[in-house]
């Protein structure tokens, strides 16, 4: 009986410490949108940093629930672009965008073009060093060459609530698409991404993928001569509770 009670009681105090850390991760996640942005449809934001010490910075956008479609560039000194993407989301709200841009020397500027239409306006936040996610985790995880023109699926169970991506080269240029799918050629989420050195600025995202059926897709855009090294694997797994309540219908 008392070890069952020690047991019990291990369990509850287990139990707090991981509420408390998801209610931690979640103050964390919203503090970057306090100081965030609104972009309206058509118009252009700029953040620079002059300092060399911003080694990264994290990019975010989101909506109120409509499409979300945006052109991002790093600007480094007149005319050069090292990073550049374009992001179309169907659900700015459901699916949250973030990715982080390296930042190797200075100056540095992040510009955030809105290219949606004037009725659908967006936030935007660029947090620079404290930045969320490890890229480190998937440096040693399981990668997979994509040959330039080839394409690879990864599937994720519907438990996986949220999916980061690491995308690096030998030192050569990056380009790619990656998509989220949900069902047959039904694309939620599309990047396309350009880095002129991939290893010194290696892609890296973390992508919603709430509900089931989920897909990541990464195309290599590049010439075959360019392949890249791809890194994914779940961010943040949740429960299968709620998957098993039913879904009602019919007349009110």
């Amino acid at each position: 009986s008392a070890s069952l009670d020690t047991l019990d009681n291990l369990a509850k105090t287990l139990e707090s410490r991981l509420d408390a850390i998801e209610r931690a991760s979640r103050g964390i996640a919203q503090r970057k949108w306090d100081n965030a942005l609104k972009v309206e449809g058509g118009s252009l934001k700029t953040w620079t940093y002059s300092s060399a010490a911003v080694e990264r910075v994290q990019v975010s956008l989101k909506t109120g629930g409509r499409p979300l479609d945006a052109d991002i560039d790093l600007w480094q000194g007149p005319d050069n672009t090292p990073c550049k993407m374009r992001v179309y989301i169907e659900d700015g709200n459901l699916r949250e965008f973030n990715a982080v841009i390296e930042t190797p020397r200075a100056p540095n500027t992040v510009a955030v073009r809105n290219i949606g239409h004037l009725e659908f306006p967006m936030e935007a936040s660029v947090v620079a060093n404290n930045v969320d996610g490890c890229a480190a985790d998937l440096e040693s995880a399981p990668s997979r060459i994509i040959q330039g023109g080839a394409l690879q699926t990864y599937p994720f169970d519907p438990t996986v609530e949220s999916v980061q991506i690491m995308l690096q080269t030998n030192g050569r240029p990056l380009n790619s698409r990656i998509e989220l799918l949900q069902g047959p050629n039904n694309n939620k989420q599309v990047m396309e991404v350009y880095t002129e050195d991939g290893k010194e600025r290696p892609f890296y995202a973390i992508i919603d993928t709430p509900g089931s059926g989920n897909i990541i897709r990464i195309v290599n855009t590049s010439p075959v001569e360019f392949p890249l090294r791809a890194s994914v694997g779940a961010y943040k797994i949740g429960t299968i509770g709620y998957k098993l309540d039913p879904v009602i219908g019919g007349d009110p």
